[in-house]
């Protein structure tokens, strides 16, 4: 097998839990291989350069193995290697996104009889 098509290549590399949601991502541009913008129906070759945008993050990765079914995430992960530079900006985004969920801690529901003495006071002081 010298080739994979696109969409089931990102399948069964476990990016996309569908084919469908590989095929559209590749439809919105999500999904650029050799820095030009890919369709569903590429083909995707050893050494390509991809980069893949998800709700994981955003992936730039190099084509190691080729693979038309969906396997263990085990395997999934041996058939392609992430650059360093994609890695550390992943972690990076989602390191700032958990500092911002544990700053702006979200309460659901509206305020209860202490919140809403809180917010009196508070209002009362300004």
């Amino acid at each position: 097998m010298t080739s994979v098509r696109m969409d089931k290549w990102l399948w069964a590399a476990r990016f996309f839990k569908t084919r469908a949601l590989a095929s559209r991502a590749c439809d919105l541009g999500r999904v650029a291989s050799n820095g030009q913008q890919a369709k569903a129906s590429r083909d995707v070759r050893l050494g390509d350069l991809l980069q893949v945008k998800n709700e994981g993050g955003d992936f730039q990765v190099e084509v190691l193995l080729l693979s038309e079914a969906r396997g263990p995430a085990a395997v999934a992960q041996t058939l392609y290697r992430e650059t360093e530079a994609s890695r550390e900006l992943r972690l990076k985004v989602a390191e700032e996104r958990k500092e911002l969920l544990e700053f702006g801690g979200s309460r659901e529901g509206k305020p209860s009889k202490r919140d809403r003495r809180e917010i009196h006071r508070f209002r009362d002081t300004v």
